[in-house]
């Protein structure tokens, strides 16, 4: 099957070299390309795009409220991925776009071969943001996150049963599947299909988006340690 990936970048150059290495990959075709937010929703009104590569600062409309748009409406089955490609690690633009819907981010001087790779696991659902990373980027921002209370605030949490609670617990600290399933003396399996279930519960894209709800209920505060209650 081939992945449709659409470039969205005001910097012609940087979307000419991008087209460069999607071409030459059998499993990818570029479909679309736009400037800036507007034109892309434009496009996307008439064009089928599997995986879109996102920059956040541009003119008109910025990536942020791109990734919003096309993201709002919930798990939609035909609905683009979005790969966020910044230009400098930890950047806002970033963390927001995460939590406006984006499967992951990378930078824009990512090497070839990782930046197929991340389309290739954004396109078959996964998230592309090392847990590491996503530590380091909520660590760092989350002081721009509403307060919460002692307790988590987020109802949906009480959905979860009391593993896929540590279980999320653990994956908002960081830890891969491998990680979680080691701690818990778990198969790796199970550990996967707890994640899953935990996404499907709390209608979420991704274990990025699980991450940020995560931290914004207090389950787990700055420095990956669990809030209270958890």
């Amino acid at each position: 099957m081939t992945i449709r990936v659409m470039l969205v970048d005001d910097q012609v150059l940087l979307r000419t070299g991008f087209r460069m290495v999607l071409a030459a990959q059998p499993d990818m075709e570029v479909v679309a390309e736009a400037g800036d937010g507007v034109e892309a929703l434009e496009v996307l009104r008439s064009t089928k795009v599997d995986v879109i590569l996102m920059d956040v600062r541009m003119p008109h409309l910025d990536g942020v409220e791109t990734t919003r748009r096309i993201c709002e409406g919930g798990q939609k089955e035909d609905a683009p991925k979005v790969l966020i490609l910044t230009t400098f690690d930890l950047d806002e633009y970033a963390f927001s776009a995460l939590k406006a819907g984006a499967s992951g981010f990378m930078l824009k001087d990512v090497p070839p071969n990782e930046l197929l790779a991340a389309i290739r696991a954004v396109e078959s659902g996964d998230a592309v943001v090392a847990p590491s990373t996503t530590r380091r980027l909520l660590d760092r921002f989350t002081p721009m996150l509403p307060a919460t209370g002692a307790e988590p605030s987020r109802p949906e949490l009480e959905r979860l049963t009391d593993r896929e609670r540590e279980v999320l617990l653990l994956v908002a600290q960081g830890l891969s599947n491998g990680e979680i399933a080691a701690r818990l003396v778990l198969s790796e399996a199970t550990v996967k299909t707890h994640v899953g279930r935990i996404l499907t519960k709390l209608s979420l894209r991704d274990r990025v988006q699980a991450v940020v709800l995560a931290y914004e209920t207090g389950l787990v505060r700055a420095g990956g340690t669990g809030g209270a209650g958890a």
